[in-house]
């Protein structure tokens, strides 16, 4: 009887295991090309944009892509490109080795921002912003930059107030 039950236990988890690792081969990275691509499908359709307004904002966001919300400040958040205070690499003990357990010794921590480094980047992002917003005016029509500046307006408040975390 106990030996069922292991054995059910066991079998639980590794379909448990092996659906989990099904479900993140399903959903792959988009690289930013793609990104920028489906950013500016979007939009077109959105906004109601002709052809050459479309293609005219594609090369736009292909330029922005790395400055703006596509990625500019992502990876350095948490001390690396892959977003984990590691940047996606394994944890280091003192004495260099890795490690997943926290027991295994202190573990470095990843050096976080100053207080003026992260005002500059945040100063950075907003002139980026306004870079962009000018840039777009001048692709759209009135019209079209009304709708998405109230789009963005509905964006922002959906998000909440984003002051410093205490």
């Amino acid at each position: 009887m106990i030996m069922k039950k292991m054995m059910i236990v066991a079998l639980t988890m590794m379909s448990a295991t092996l659906m989990a690792q099904n479900n993140d081969q399903q959903r792959p990275q988009m690289d930013r090309a793609t990104m920028v691509k489906v950013q500016t499908e979007r939009m077109a359709s959105e906004y109601g944009l002709d052809e050459a307004q479309t293609a005219k904002l594609m090369e736009l966001n292909t330029q922005f892509a790395e400055k703006i919300h596509m990625g500019g400040m992502r990876g350095q958040r948490r001390g690396g490109p892959n977003g984990g205070p590691n940047g996606g690499q394994r944890r280091q003990n003192v004495d260099g080795q890795t490690g997943a357990s926290p027991q295994q010794g202190q573990m470095q921590q990843a050096q976080r921002p100053s207080r003026e480094q992260m005002e500059a980047r945040m100063k950075e992002m907003r002139a980026n912003r306004e870079a962009y917003n000018a840039e777009l005016k001048k692709i759209m029509t009135e019209e079209q930059f009304s709708k998405y500046e109230a789009a963005e307006k509905q964006r922002m408040e959906r998000r909440g107030p984003r002051g410093p975390r205490r």
